[in-house]
Formats: C-alpha cells, sequence, structure tokens
C-alpha cells in the first residue's frame, strides 16, 4: 500500500476542525451515549483492567464513565509517552495528582505500570474498515505491535467517520463506540 502522509495530515485537520465545532451541548450528550456503551460493551466483555485516556482537542470526555467503572472493580491506567517505544499504562482514577507530558498532556505523577487488558483509544477519524486516524505520532500502532495485544476499542463522534486508506503499518480496532 502507498503511504499516505499528506492526504491523512489533510484529512485529519479537516476531522478536527468538524469536531471543534460540535456546540458544547450536543458534546456533552454524546460523551454521556458513549460512555454508557462503553459501559454496555464492559458488561458483556468484564475486563479487570483498562487503558483509557485523556480527553484532549475536543475528545469525547469519558471521566464519568471512568468513575463507573472504578465503582465496578476495573483498574484504569492512562497512557505514557516514552520517546518512539510502545505506550506505557499508568495505573489512575480520577483525583489521582497529575503533571503534563512533552506533548502538554495530563498523565499520573506516579503509579504502578499494568498492561490492560483493553484500551479505549480516541479517533481523530476512522474508517469502515475499523481503521483509526490518529494524531500522526503511531504511538497506539507501535504498542498494538507487541503481545499481548489488548482488545482495542477506539471512541469518536460519528461526524469522525470517514474514508481513507490505511498504510502497512495501520492495525484495526476491534470496535468502534461512537454516539450514534
Amino acid at each position: 500500500m502507498p503511504d499516505n502522509t499528506a492526504q491523512k495530515a489533510a484529512l485529519r485537520r479537516e476531522l478536527l476542525a468538524n469536531r471543534q465545532a460540535i456546540p458544547t451541548e450536543v458534546r456533552r450528550a454524546g460523551d454521556a451515549v458513549i460512555g454508557e456503551r462503553v459501559l454496555a460493551w464492559w458488561s458483556a466483555h468484564p475486563v479487570r483492567t483498562m487503558g483509557v485516556y485523556w480527553p484532549i482537542r475536543g475528545e469525547p470526555d469519558l471521566m464519568d464513565c471512568y468513575r463507573a467503572l472504578l465503582a465496578r472493580g476495573v483498574r484504569l491506567a492512562l497512557p505514557v509517552v516514552a520517546g518512539a517505544a510502545p505506550l506505557r499504562f499508568i495505573e489512575w482514577k480520577p483525583g489521582d495528582a497529575m503533571t503534563k507530558d512533552a506533548f502538554g498532556v495530563s498523565i499520573p505523577l506516579s503509579g504502578d505500570e499494568v498492561q490492560p487488558e483493553a484500551l479505549l483509544i480516541p479517533c481523530v477519524g476512522f474508517n469502515d474498515e475499523r481503521f483509526r486516524l490518529g494524531y500522526g505520532g503511531g504511538f497506539y500502532d507501535r504498542t498494538l505491535e507487541r503481545a499481548p495485544r489488548p482488545v482495542t476499542i477506539g471512541i469518536a463522534y460519528a461526524c469522525a467517520r470517514t474514508s481513507f486508506a490505511a498504510d502497512d503499518h495501520d492495525i484495526a480496532l476491534d470496535v468502534l463506540i461512537t454516539e450514534r
């Protein structure tokens, strides 16, 4: 397959602008529905550890869902970027002390490293084959190359559905959850 770097960069800019344009009240309603669907997925697939994400740049905010998962005994972890290496996941719960990484993303100040059984992965875009368009850093791709591979649940607003060709290094998600 050809390298689609330039096309993906243009598509990424368009999708991020579309996401930022979602009105606050529509976004909050969508976040609630997405959170309910994540909880329904978990009820059918009760993993003990789940990698989650800290919402940035208009990503769905699932903090209420995270609290509900914690109440059900799920151990949560946030991703930490370590150079070009696969992501590390550090145990976290709402209210824990946080710091900012080199990208300005909030990460746990401290905590145990865990290997999540499932990952909630935010998507800038996604296609019908469940390939994800992220921010272009390849962090999740490098993480999913190694074994054991966790179950991957893409999280996005439905407006992120688009068409693009996957690159050879792209890895399809197992599940996609949107507000629709």
